[in-house]
């Protein structure tokens, strides 16, 4: 049973979710979610992450909120930011960031922040130079985001390293 569902949670998680999207459990769907999720969980075996250890979990805790809280500042600047588009566009444009982390989950895991964070994407890391390439809504002062992802590596280091 196990050569057929490697991941039986994950396969269970992606079939209720594609039954769920679909909004239907008509014959065909079920039989399409079924093969989807046991194909998927079979192509996740492929994908073999090193495994990272937590380090200071307190830390971590700080860490979340400090994210939290430039989320919420961010999403006020966005706001901000459409609200006076009239008056003055927005100065957006990409950025380079030197990065010094190794650990592929911390990686992962600044995308994700950077991601999430309104006005902000994550575009590209050069694993060679370890340079990051990210799309800012508004550069007014490129600094400012530079600390801030100089930051966020810090913390993150702190706690996967």
């Amino acid at each position: 049973m196990r050569t057929w569902f490697p991941y039986p949670l994950l396969s269970a998680a992606l079939f209720i979710m594609w039954l769920l999207l679909n909004q239907s459990v008509a014959p065909g769907s079920i039989l399409i979610g079924l093969v989807l999720s046991t194909v998927l969980a079979w192509v996740t075996l492929k994908l073999q992450p090193k495994r990272s250890h937590l380090h200071r979990l307190r830390r971590a805790a700080g860490f979340s909120y400090g994210v939290i809280a430039d989320v919420i500042r961010s999403n006020i600047a966005v706001a901000l930011i459409i609200l006076r588009s009239r008056r003055r566009r927005a100065n957006s444009g990409f950025m380079t960031v030197d990065l010094e982390l190794d650990d592929e989950n911390a990686l992962a895991l600044l995308a994700c922040i950077l991601t999430a964070m309104p006005g902000t994407a994550w575009l590209e890391y050069d694993r060679r130079q370890k340079k990051l390439l990210f799309h800012v809504l508004d550069m007014e002062n490129e600094d400012v985001w530079r600390r801030t992802v100089k930051r966020y590596e810090a913390g993150l280091k702190e706690i996967f390293q």
